[in-house]
């Protein structure tokens, strides 16, 4: 008997069909077998659990993410409530933090002399009137020289005067006599004044000349504060004409940002307005300070204007010369919501946070940008006051929702 070829081609057809549907059988039933054991075993581990607690998958639905509440993924996130902040009529513009000239006194010496002990050191708080630093000086000692001579000859001259009176009453000495000691004497009384007035001169509020006649003089501080530089050694010849100050003292819980704006945003500031400064060494931080002086002239090679802020230092955390950015404040009590960069999630060209609605659970909501700074961005709609989004790992859940997710 004979079979012909058509027959033959549709026996291996349906032979090839029945392999493919026994292989496919068998590897289903592996996988089931798999997911059975897996299921045991997670069952054996923590027989009070759900099934769905022994995993930490997360579930979407709804535009919801959904962990467990002890799921590892959660440990990566960093959660903060939202807040509502006056709004900045500016983005933070750069500044430099330095020491406010108003209550900061540079101290210099108004005589030549050598310095023979010092007092206090940089870092030493010191009250007014306190001893800096003593120095000898020859200039000083001859100006108490000519003190001491003005004074010995005044009374010499005094004493003439009273003799030649007494003789010209009594018709025994002449009256032209008289009249030239008297000239002596007012010439010795302004030699005296010449004399006291140069030793006053030196004795200011900064320094005082001891009346010993030995020359030295004593450097004193003329404000309460802190001694935050010293250019002065044990030994150093000193001058008045030096560039620098032999000492810096200041109140260091007052400081300047010194901030420069562009001529653009010279209408969003004034005298008196708020601000607020963030810096690096403190982050997610801010201090208050407040505008004192809006210069008169921009300078001509930046183009921009100086603005000076004074801000409070009572606890010292700041320091001169840092760099900082300020941000000046509305005065018409425009709120915003502020939040950190690291929580904006950009799709396209929309802009999301991750609110965390309730523990482990998470939705996507889209927001409005009103501007953006370096560290923080102000919002104008899509979250409220109190509102928990996620600062830190927002990209890594964003990755997790479907795309359906709204």
């Amino acid at each position: 008997m004979k079979i012909s070829r058509r027959s033959a081609h549709s026996g291996w057809r349906t032979l090839t069909v029945l392999l493919l549907v026994l292989a496919a059988g068998i590897g289903i039933g592996t996988q089931v077998a798999r997911r059975t054991a897996v299921l045991a075993a997670a069952t054996a581990l923590a027989p009070n659990a759900s099934v769905a607690a022994a995993t930490t998958a997360p579930v979407a639905g709804s535009g919801l993410l959904r962990y467990a509440r002890d799921a590892p993924e959660l440990a990566s996130i960093r959660i903060t409530p939202v807040e509502v902040v006056p709004l900045p009529t500016l983005p933070p513009a750069n500044a430099r933090l330095a020491y406010d000239e108003d209550v900061t006194a540079r101290v210099s010496s108004p005589v030549a002399g050598r310095v023979v002990r010092l007092m206090v050191r940089a870092g030493d708080r010191v009250r007014r009137g306190a001893a800096l630093a003593e120095l000898d000086s020859p200039d000083l000692a001859s100006a108490q020289s000519d003190l001491a001579k003005a004074q010995s000859d005044e009374t010499h001259k005094r004493q003439s005067v009273e003799r030649t009176r007494a003789l010209a009453e009594t018709e025994t000495g002449s009256r032209k006599d008289n009249e030239a000691a008297e000239a002596d004497l007012q010439q010795a009384v302004a030699e005296t004044r010449r004399a006291a007035q140069r030793i006053h001169n030196l004795a200011t509020e900064t320094a005082t000349a001891t009346v010993s006649g030995s020359g030295r003089f004593m450097l004193r501080a003329p404000i309460d504060g802190v001694v935050v530089d010293r250019q002065i050694n044990a030994g150093m010849e000193v001058r008045p004409d030096l560039a620098s100050p032999l000492f810096v003292i200041t109140d260091t819980g007052k400081l300047w940002a010194l901030v420069d704006v562009p001529e653009t945003a010279l209408g969003a500031v004034h005298d008196g307005q708020s601000v607020e400064l963030e810096v690096d060494a403190w982050p997610g931080q801010r201090f208050a300070g407040v505008v004192r002086h809006v210069g008169a002239a921009l300078d001509a090679a930046s183009r921009r204007l100086q603005v000076r802020c004074e801000v409070a230092n009572a606890d010292g955390r700041l320091r001169s010369e840092m760099f900082s950015r300020v941000a000046f404040l509305s005065d018409s009590q425009v709120t915003a919501v502020r939040v950190p960069n690291g929580s904006l999630v950009l799709n396209g060209m929309q802009s999301f946070v991750i609110v965390e609605q309730e523990p482990g659970v998470f939705a996507r909501r889209p927001v409005q940008l009103r501007w953006s700074g370096p560290d923080t961005t102000y919002l104008s709609a899509g979250v409220r006051a109190g509102e928990r989004i996620v600062s830190e790992g927002a990209l890594l859940l964003a990755s997790e929702f479907p795309a359906r997710a709204e």
